[in-house]
């Protein structure tokens, strides 16, 4: 009975915030049935256990969804993110437009903006793009999945997206862990990625398949979804107003959709150097401090009960990106001061735009504490950690599994290493596995079924474009799971073989 509870209660979690329904209430209930049918004591598992683990989860991480997400938000105002996009829209052209939209999405994420907050932006420029070169519509939200929710979320090294940030305190990692396989990983994410749409694009000329559809269509690429090609504006509108689309989002992302429309952007944009400026900051200041001042400072004090009993291994790699983000932070508004029209409104959809994703994430930790805890979790833990092929791929599997299921892959990965962390960590010194090692599969890991239909990210995507998953979600699968699923079995092989480098 304590299994079928468990499933029972997973199902129920799974199908229900599909269909929209707010995981805050459905995580302890499904919590609450799983202790159920192991005949556990409910309130005790409520309010100890689940409410225990969320509430130490938001304690680790809740500075980095505020940070990053008042990060994105004032790149977003400043007119940065529009300025970035505006010039790699310029040196590409319409002519390399799959290319162009790639790489500003690249270059945005990898420098701390939250993918919702690029979405926003990118969807327009890209359909501006597409409708100049007469490329289908359909294939916009894989080209801006690409750029924003694969290899600058999970394979590139100093990544400071929320899901490189969360294997660090259980592996004692920084957020440059494995940093040769990251590059390696990411340039095949990238490599297949770009491949793909090119022939994708290819195919479709040959076929005289243009922007809005095949050749003599009236239909538009986003008929039957949530707005038509041409409308982007109105399918951003429609996206961030959608009660559904902000359920899903706000548990596979660390920015709240309902946000983007707050505050004001600025009507002049910065030059491209100081749009880039805050950017580069990120990476500067996040790469030294985990790898110069951190390992410098005496941080003994860390052993004392008042500090938690914790050590720098802990909590370094958090704190790397907290002071990274913070000096971008700082920086964006020196350069950028007289372009807020109202700074104030911007600062504040900013900070609560991390609110729902962090409680939402939490509120998913603690129904993973809760099976975690039952006697009949057992046999599953048992039937993983014997998966042939080693700790790596049994890694692999349930970080993969577990994002799927939950349709988030910082959900499924904290669900995943706050179950099997220790016990990985474990395998690792048996098995002579470089913690930076495991960290980096388990991150690519939960980067590759984590885009499933119900995803948050690819729902808003889709939304945003205009587009729907008919007509859309199989490129998806091809750049942001194949890729993802090539670029993770890579660095297995590459890590099992060589180590951790």
């Amino acid at each position: 009975m304590g299994m079928f509870g468990i499933l029972l209660g997973l199902g129920l979690l799974v199908w229900l915030a599909y269909r929209g329904w707010s995981v805050l209430g459905l995580a302890p209930v499904a919590a609450l049935i799983a202790a159920a049918f192991a005949g556990e004591p409910l309130l005790a598992n409520w309010t100890q256990t689940f409410m225990g683990s969320a509430a130490g989860f938001i304690a680790q991480f809740f500075p980095l969804f505020l940070l990053g997400a008042l990060f994105g938000k004032l790149m977003d105002d400043s007119g940065s993110v529009t300025a970035i996009a505006n010039f790699m829209t310029q040196k590409l052209g319409p002519n390399r437009s799959v290319l162009a939209v790639v790489l500003a999405g690249a270059l945005v994420t990898y420098g701390g903006v939250s993918l919702f907050v690029a979405v926003f932006i990118l969807a327009p420029m890209g359909q501006a793009l597409f409708r100049a070169a007469n490329i289908p519509n359909r294939l916009l939200p894989a080209a801006v999945m690409l750029g924003t929710a694969t290899f600058t979320m999970s394979a590139l090294p100093g990544s400071p997206a929320i899901q490189n940030a969360i294997p660090m305190p259980f592996f004692g990692t920084t957020p440059f862990a494995a940093p040769g396989l990251g590059f390696i990983a990411a340039a095949i994410m990238l490599g297949f990625g770009l491949w793909w749409l090119t022939r994708a694009e290819a195919v479709a000329r040959k076929a005289g398949e243009g922007f809005s559809g095949s050749a003599g269509s009236a239909g538009s690429a986003g008929s039957g979804g949530s707005g038509g090609s041409g409308s982007s504006g109105n399918s951003a509108t429609e996206a961030a107003h959608n009660l559904v689309v902000r359920e899903r989002a706000t548990i596979a992302r660390e920015f709240d959709p309902a946000e983007i429309e707050h505050g004001a952007r600025s009507v002049q944009l910065p030059g491209i150097v100081v749009a880039m400026l805050p950017l580069v900051v990120v990476m500067a200041v996040n790469l030294t401090m985990s790898l110069l001042v951190l390992p410098r400072l005496d941080t003994d004090y860390l052993a004392k009960p008042i500090w938690g009993e914790t050590s720098l291994a802990s909590v370094g790699g958090v704190w790397s990106v907290i002071v990274a983000l913070s000096a971008a932070i700082v920086v964006l508004f020196v350069f950028n001061r007289t372009r807020f029209p109202s700074l104030r409104e911007t600062v504040d959809a900013g900070l609560n735009a991390a609110a729902l994703p962090v409680i939402g994430v939490a509120s998913l930790v603690g129904f993973g504490a809760v099976v975690a805890s039952l006697p009949a979790f057992q046999v599953v833990s048992d039937w993983v950690l014997g998966i042939d092929g080693g700790p790596l791929v049994g890694l692999a599997f349930a970080t993969n599994v577990l994002s799927a299921l939950t349709g988030s892959a910082s959900g499924g990965l904290t669900i995943a290493l706050g179950a099997l962390g220790e016990t990985y960590m474990e395998l690792a010194a048996t098995y002579g596995i470089d913690p930076a090692l495991m960290h980096r599969v388990a991150v690519i890991g939960a980067g590759s079924l984590d885009s499933l239909p119900h995803n948050g990210a690819v729902v808003t995507l889709l939304a945003v474009c205009g587009a729907t998953h008919k007509e859309s979600y199989f490129d998806i699968v091809m750049v942001a799971i194949v890729s993802a699923l090539l670029a993770l079995a890579v660095v297995i092989v590459l890590g099992s073989t060589f180590g951790s480098f």
